[in-house]
């Protein structure tokens, strides 16, 4: 007996390390996926409130998670707003006013638009393996498909969400559900991702479902109309003088 406990303690490690190593290569397959040198997207956001239902078409252009320019095009009350994003920093200009704002510090956890989404949200486009430690922790089937469900540790302190429980589904690699959880253990958002689709070679989810656990409502749907991956996009787009 004293034998098997010494070979279980033994073993232990080795298996939590082939572990810790298969679900880092899950999310990196995640990330592959997900991730591009550049995109054009144009999308449609609905946000269902308690009080009513509003919806907004925009298109963004991006390169990597440093730089992204988004154009709101409808309705009427909302077109003409313009989002930039360089860096770590974001300014907003809002017809209605013909102002510019920088939105930084605590007024990035503000609504997008009165959305489930922050800028936060909005701006965080990094490799979830720049941002996590990940862990398997089971498997589970979600919308019919087979999936690992992975547990993902913040491993540096300028993250929007200091743990996440995700669902990958196991043949395509792509998330399928996320909750979102504060340090102290309490769940902030939830998303659902499904209309996946092979894009230019890759799995890409094209609908999203998020919800701010702290609002009511029923969440916002983010639904991707048309994606292009790795597109040469001019400097000039990322300019401060576009926002006008």
């Amino acid at each position: 007996m004293k034998k098997l406990i010494l070979l279980i303690g033994l073993l232990t490690p080795v298996f939590t390390s082939a572990q810790n190593r298969d679900a880092n290569s899950i999310l990196d397959k995640v990330d592959q996926n997900m991730s591009a040198n550049s995109r054009i997207m144009t999308a449609e956001m609905q946000v269902n409130s308690a009080r009513a239902t509003r919806t907004m078409e925009m298109k963004t252009w991006a390169v990597g998670d440093k730089k992204a320019f988004t154009e709101y095009l409808s309705p009427a009350r909302e077109r003409g707003t313009k989002m930039l994003k360089l860096e770590n920093r974001l300014w907003i200009y809002s017809p209605s006013t013909d102002r510019t704002i920088q939105i930084s510090g605590h007024m990035l956890r503000q609504s997008v638009m009165g959305s489930d989404l922050s800028y936060e949200d909005m701006m965080n486009d990094k490799p979830l393996q720049e941002q996590y430690n990940a862990e398997i922790n089971g498997e589970e089937i979600v919308d019919g498909r087979n999936c690992k469900v992975l547990t993902l540790t913040a491993k540096i302190p300028d993250v929007n969400y200091y743990m996440q429980k995700i669902w990958v589904d196991e043949e395509r690699f792509v998330m399928l559900k996320a909750q979102q959880f504060a340090k102290s253990g309490k769940m902030l958002k939830q998303m659902t991702l499904s209309d996946v689709q092979k894009v230019q070679g890759r799995w890409f989810p094209m609908r999203f479902l998020y919800k701010d656990m702290l609002k009511s409502g029923d969440g916002t749907t983010f639904s991707i109309k048309t994606i292009r991956f790795d597109e040469n996009i001019p400097e000039s787009v990322f300019n401060k003088a576009n926002l006008r």
